[in-house]
């Protein structure tokens, strides 16, 4: 974890801090909240947005980057621009220094790895509010940790769930590799052992089953009282 100072005013310790967690998916957004349930003495859930605007006031906006790699406008710099957000943190398992350097000017106070431990990224979110700026270190081939995805229960890897997601929203493979920034092999090779695993011979099929298995995004704010440390 590589952490740079700003000066801002230092946190004092002594209330959690106030995070929103923002992703288009419901399933995300609740995973990352479940993650952080036993540290809500140091960490308060108070919304999880499903591709809706942060309405009151926040330490943190967390933005999870699944089908979101490359921002494209409608994520991270919305949320910069959120006068409700004091600061923004990119929660990503993306290993682009391209992207990762391209939040970094855009402002965001931290680009956090999902292979992070729940007890880190609580540790990383402290830093953040602190006013530091926090870089998780080069990934390892250390397992993905953080949250939840659309399909786990039927055996996707969230990587073969992202693409299928972003099939199911009508992107075209060349959108697909512009969006996660991985190679056009790669995404063929997911694909593949996306078709395998739900057992289906065409992207037609494909996005009928991305249809009724929840690969399409929502548009609607999620409450959520019953996660503890979200209200």
């Amino acid at each position: 974890m590589r952490v740079e100072s700003r000066p801002v005013e230092p946190y004092s310790g002594e209330m959690p801090i106030r995070v929103a967690i923002v992703n288009d998916y419901e399933i995300v957004v609740h995973g990352i909240a479940s993650m952080l349930r036993s540290h809500t003495h140091r960490v308060e859930v108070v919304e999880l947005n499903a591709s809706s605007s942060v309405a009151e006031p926040v330490d943190i906006a967390l933005f999870d980057t699944f089908t979101h790699s490359r921002d494209d406008g409608t994520g991270i710099v919305h949320l910069l621009e959120n006068p409700y957000v004091d600061k923004v943190v990119v929660y990503t398992w993306s290993t682009d220094r391209t992207l990762r350097d391209s939040a970094l000017r855009l402002g965001v106070s931290g680009y956090l790895s999902k292979r992070l431990s729940a007890s880190d990224l609580v540790r990383s979110l402290e830093h953040v509010h602190k006013g530091e700026v926090v870089v998780s270190d080069e990934p390892s081939r250390l397992p993905l940790i953080g949250g939840d995805w659309p399909g786990r229960e039927e055996g996707l890897t969230a990587r073969e769930s992202e693409v299928l997601c972003l099939i199911t929203q009508g992107l075209t493979n060349a959108q697909i590799v512009d969006r996660t920034q991985l190679s056009i092999n790669s995404i063929k090779s997911y694909i593949r052992s996306c078709y395998r695993k739900i057992g289906v011979d065409s992207r037609s099929r494909a996005v009928l089953w991305g249809v009724d298995h929840g690969m399409q995004f929502d548009r609607v704010r999620v409450p959520e009282p019953d996660i503890p440390g979200a209200i």
